[in-house]
């Protein structure tokens, strides 16, 4: 081995693995799921965006990745619903450290102008001063995000984000919308509509990512939201106000299934919402709060996993292809990493289950 190719080794634990055996454990350091592959041997290609800037209530959500990644290498690669899709290869890229740095310095900012308006402060010119600090910031970090995706995207790979908030993606859907000519439609899971417009003042809030897309130049053809039932009147009004916008709300689904109809029937109802092609957005806040107790705003309600693995499975099924996706919020809830194990696990499994689709929609 030459004396590069050792230093090359040294930073990328994938290349010292001697034989990939899929069958038995390997360090989440070699790779996401314990898969050894570098990018260019992988297929699909996740973006983590450690980022809660705006964050309102919990916090932690921008370990998410990392807490994802550290649960990932005990998952068992082969799934009975999408067999060895592994073998395309997932590769997650590292951290961004300037990220993590932005994050931390940022977040203080938005806290404190978070707080003056909690106290109904009104020393406007100040809270003026620091919205536009954090503006400036996430604007930022979304450029970052739609940099990495569309280089991700032109290389011919398949694309996969892990948050961080969900403001994270708005990036990641703009290169999406590039890509397909915004020929594709939105499959938003969550407990919260996210039609906020400029939510405590912050363009790019957790809670107006679903806002920001549906009225930016790059916008999909159709919103359908899934599980939501944490909501305002405004989001309320600007959802039934608009056609590109169908919304499942979960006290109607939930009618729906006590009445006696099947979740494959109402799968198919939101399908049918669907054009051909279907980004996927996840904030595990759409799940009940059992699976992820730590995420920033849990809400009672909600879906199971089984729900959820059930309608990727139908879409799949309906001959839509699934042609990117986001997973965010899950979160430590700032505690330490090993108090999160069960959040950590979930959000690893969603993320697999979305692996596996993503690369059978593009088989």
């Amino acid at each position: 081995m030459s004396e590069k190719t050792a230093e090359n080794a040294s930073k990328n634990p994938a290349s010292q693995a001697p034989k990939f055996d899929p069958t038995t454990t390997i360090s989440a350091e070699f790779g996401i799921f314990g898969i050894p592959m570098t990018e260019e041997e992988s297929k699909v290609v996740l973006v983590p965006v450690p980022w809660e800037v705006t964050t309102s209530y919990g916090e932690g959500a921008s370990r998410g990745p990392q807490i994802i990644r550290a649960a990932s290498e005990q998952i068992d690669l082969f799934d009975i619903e999408v067999g060895k899709a592994y073998e395309v290869g997932y590769h997650m890229r590292d951290l961004s450290e300037d990220l993590c740095n932005m994050n931390d310095k940022f977040k203080g900012v938005a806290q404190e102008l978070i707080g003056m308006r909690t106290n109904m402060s009104t020393d406007t010119a100040k809270m003026n001063s620091l919205a536009a600090q954090v503006n400036e910031a996430c604007e930022e970090m979304s450029q970052w995000v739609y940099d990495q995706c569309s280089d991700v995207l032109k290389k011919g790979k398949l694309l996969g984000l892990v948050g961080g908030d969900h403001s994270t993606p708005l990036g990641a859907i703009r290169a999406v919308s590039d890509k397909f000519k915004g020929e594709f439609g939105v499959l938003h899971i969550d407990a919260h509509a996210d039609l906020r417009k400029a939510y405590q003042g912050f363009k790019q809030s957790h809670a107006s990512i679903m806002y920001n897309v549906m009225t930016d130049a790059k916008k999909p053809q159709k919103l359908v939201q899934v599980g939501i039932r944490d909501f305002c009147e405004e989001e309320y009004d600007f959802s039934e106000s608009r056609k590109d916008i169908k919304t499942f709300y979960d006290l109607e689904l939930k009618r729906r299934l006590l009445k006696g109809e099947t979740w494959e029937k109402v799968c198919q109802d939101i399908i049918k919402e669907l054009p051909q092609n279907v980004y996927i957005s996840f904030d595990i806040d759409g799940l009940d709060p059992a699976f992820c107790p730590h995420t920033g705003t849990p809400v009672p309600g909600g879906l199971s996993v089984d729900q959820v693995f059930f309608l990727f499975r139908e879409v799949h099924a309906s001959g839509r292809k699934i042609i990117a996706f986001d997973l965010n919020e899950v979160s430590t809830g700032g505690l330490d990493e090993s108090e999160v194990e069960w959040d950590g696990n979930v959000g690893a499994r969603i993320l697999y289950k979305m692996c596996g689709w993503l690369v059978k929609s593009n088989a």
